[in-house]
């Protein structure tokens, strides 16, 4: 085996139960809950008891994904498992930056309830959505987008699947736009343009809190959603690439790729489901990937890379 990176789960993931089994089992886990709790009273409840319904809402979502992901985290730290470089999805890449001590446990959890609310008020001011594109080159569809006022490719998944936030009202005609063209657009059930320009104000108002907030250089590389490269190594670098994720693509393709040019042949998906490790198979399918989300993937990938 080579090199392990983690990569932390963003939102969409979530589901009631989540990080119940690791609550229950594990003392990193219940300290991560804990902490959360002191802080936002009922965030492990909402893990453990949320409905579908309650968990999709921005301002839950990503307070109990980042309790979950760094929970994951932190379990395998605990059992002698640790990465050599790091990515999160969106949410998941603060999860990933305070792992690796950007932040103080409490630091990162209190800047992620603000990021979620800062994005909520702002998506409740645009009425904005996304849509998932499939089967058509990124190219082809960057040139589609230009033909539209107001869309924006912003999540670069993986082969053949970009996301693009939009102004709802154009959500009908840009989807026949890209059947015309021979792609594939499913609309997503989100309330919000995210990544996009939709989110400019939230990039203000999350570079505003971070001017007050303690930030250090990442322990570990942690590869930016912003630039598919690691974060630079100055603290006004690191906020500055915070901050501007929110309203910037997430080059997630990109990042994978270049994780495995660097030596990365192993992924652990940190977090909720395992739709990261899904596109990974497609974008690079010769690594090893695994997840831990419960105590059973928590054993099972323990024992597995301790094998190899």
């Amino acid at each position: 085996m080579g090199k392990i990176a983690f990569v932390f789960s963003g939102q969409g993931a979530q589901y009631t139960g989540m990080g119940k089994q690791l609550y229950d089992t594990e003392k990193a886990a219940k300290t991560v809950f804990d902490m959360a709790d002191s802080i936002r009273p009922g965030t492990s409840q909402m893990c453990f008891e949320g409905t579908k319904e309650e968990l999709s809402i921005t301002v839950n979502t990503q307070p109990c994904l980042f309790c979950v992901d760094l929970a994951a985290a932190l379990c395998l730290k605990e059992h002698g498992i640790m990465p050599e470089a790091l990515a999160g999805f969106s949410l998941g890449e603060i999860a990933a930056l305070t792992f690796c001590d950007v932040f103080t446990l409490e630091d990162g959890f209190a800047f992620v309830c603000k990021r979620a609310q800062f994005m909520h008020e702002e998506t409740l001011k645009t009425n904005s959505t996304m849509v998932a594109v499939l089967k058509m080159p990124n190219d082809k569809l960057e040139e589609l987008c230009k033909e539209f006022e107001g869309v924006y490719p912003v999540n670069y998944n993986g082969p053949g699947q970009t996301v693009v936030a939009l102004a709802a009202s154009l959500k009908e005609g840009f989807c026949e736009a890209v059947r015309a063209n021979g792609g594939r657009a499913m609309p997503l059930p989100v309330s919000a343009a995210f990544h996009s320009p939709y989110l400019d104000g939230a990039a203000v108002r999350l570079a505003e809190t971070l001017k007050e907030t303690e930030v250090k250089i990442p322990a570990l590389p942690v590869y930016a959603n912003l630039s598919a490269r690691p974060y630079s190594t100055d603290v006004e670098g690191v906020k500055r690439t915070i901050a501007e994720q929110a309203n910037h693509p997430v080059y997630w393709q990109k990042t994978i790729e270049n994780m495995v040019a660097d030596g990365i042949d192993t992924f652990v998906e940190v977090g909720a489901g395992k739709t990261l490790s899904n596109l990974i198979k497609k974008i690079a399918p010769q690594v090893q990937i695994y997840n831990v989300e419960d105590a059973q993937s928590l054993v099972e990938t323990v024992a597995a890379i301790k094998a190899n």
